[in-house]
């Protein structure tokens, strides 16, 4: 059993937080949010004042925040606070300097540090069922390896700091890109008169399978369990897609990467965070296709 501090309790971190404790942990947990604590003192988190009473005497220190700058903020509050020795696991997807200044921050600290971003979305961390893309030195990866596993069913060391939050932000471009291509193809087989379930058998025995289309499919009916069937209730929500593309659409242009579609994507997933629609599941995307191609929505 490990003592564990969980600083971020929200849509991801709370789930995550319940399955440690399910496995054994005792878990002292913070955030801001007052429905987030007692949801998660309901699963059975100690829930503390702040990250400063979290973090004392744990031997793990587990962060799931929003953003780089918030990450650094907590940092300069718990590393101090921090037991010695103690491992510090972020969670959060933010840039890869900011990862690398934080486990620069906690490693000065005398504490061992790695980023472990995740893919999974909420049904994920509710299931434990996570991939987690780890970057850090060796000996904190085999710390860290038996809290991630319970939380999650995949773990990939990626390189060393910060290399968790590279592959984090290249997978999401990936999984962006597609979706909006999945859903183009959808409207586009509407305007030429396809059933959305004729297409969906095609492509998904076809070279256009892939994760947004068999998963996350974005028109209700083929993939039952998918958000479309539930008016488009998050399990990736869409201001999230659009935070995670805005990141690698700056390290395209920051690395001199000719990325058109990462570009053109990123703008996409802003304009609908910006238009209301961030709370919505980023397959949303489908239905303002629709709109701008004349249609109705599902």
């Amino acid at each position: 059993m490990t003592v564990i501090a969980f600083i971020g309790l929200g849509h991801m971190g709370g789930p995550m937080a319940a399955n440690l404790v399910r496995a054994g942990h005792t878990v002292r947990g913070c955030d801001r949010d007052e429905t987030a604590r007692a949801a998660a003192q309901q699963a059975g988190v100690t829930v503390v004042a702040d990250a400063a009473e979290a973090v004392a005497g744990a031997e793990a220190v587990i962060t799931m925040l929003p953003n780089g700058e918030i990450l650094r903020a907590v940092y300069a509050e718990a590393v101090p606070a921090a037991a010695a020795g103690a491992l510090l696991i972020d969670c959060s997807t933010v840039a890869v300097d900011d990862a690398r200044a934080a486990a620069d921050q906690a490693r000065a600290a005398g504490l061992a540090a790695v980023d472990a971003p995740v893919s999974g979305g909420v049904v994920g961390a509710e299931a434990g069922t996570l991939t987690f893309m780890v970057g850090g030195a060796g000996a904190a990866i085999d710390r860290a390896r038996p809290l991630l596993e319970a939380m999650g069913k995949k773990v990939v060391h990626c390189g060393d700091a910060g290399a968790g939050q590279a592959a984090k932000i290249c997978n999401n471009m990936i999984l962006g890109i597609s979706m909006v291509a999945v859903s183009e193809a959808f409207v586009l087989g509407e305007k030429l008169g396809l059933s959305h379930q004729a297409l969906y058998d095609v492509a998904s025995a076809a070279s256009g399978q892939c994760w947004a289309l068999t998963t996350n499919c974005p028109v209700p009916g083929p993939v039952p369990a998918s958000p479309a069937n539930r008016d488009y209730e998050a399990g990736f929500a869409s201001g999230l897609m659009a935070k995670d593309l805005g990141l690698a659409a700056a390290a395209l242009r920051d690395h001199g990467v000719p990325g058109g579609l990462g570009e053109a994507v990123a703008q996409q997933y802003a304009r609908l965070r910006d238009a209301g629609f961030g709370d919505k599941d980023f397959s949303d995307v489908i239905n303002h296709i629709r709109s701008s191609a004349g249609e109705g929505t599902d």
